[in-house]
């Protein structure tokens, strides 16, 4: 491994751990969502270089920890500990997230006639903003979501155009 490799890999962990500590507690306290929720999901994953690089720098290490059953007791608790979150919801298909997800999920699974009255027109009026925005309204029964699908757009691009002046 190349030495400057080999000497940044833990520095760069701590700092990236740390960043990623920081802006996890920040996220879980509802703090300054706006700053650190990008923040957290970027460099999480830019924590991922130096990791594998300080893995390869100490493959020896980690091969002896992995003879011995601390390690794998504690990869388990981990992975208990873990799998709740990844289970759905019950009475429930997934799990939503915060409230104001399972608000838009509920709004862009609803049709377009529908939601309409939110954005102060009718069926009509939605169908004609969403069509002028790029996307094909076959009818305005239609979800919001299947807009999207039918304009081969996003459900993104559609809750921008339904937000849009």
């Amino acid at each position: 491994m190349n030495s400057a490799l080999s000497r940044y890999a833990t520095p760069f962990i701590t700092g990236l751990f740390l960043v990623s500590l920081v802006s996890g507690v920040a996220l879980f306290f509802h703090v300054g969502m706006g700053t650190f929720h990008e923040m957290h999901e970027i460099l999480s994953m830019v924590l991922i270089v130096p990791f594998v690089l300080h893995v390869w720098k100490n493959w020896r290490s980690v091969v002896n920890y992995l003879k011995r059953a601390p390690m794998w007791i504690g990869l388990a608790v981990s992975l208990l500990v873990a799998v709740p979150f990844a289970l759905p919801s019950s009475g429930s298909e997934g799990r939503s997230g915060p409230p104001q997800f399972a608000i838009a999920m509920t709004v862009l699974q609803s049709s377009v006639q529908d939601v309409a009255p939110i954005f102060g027109t009718d069926g009509a009026g939605l169908t004609a903003k969403l069509t002028a925005a790029g996307f094909t309204v076959t009818d305005p029964s239609e979800s919001l979501m299947a807009v999207a699908e039918g304009s081969g757009q996003s459900v993104e691009a559609v809750a921008a155009a339904l937000v849009a002046r």
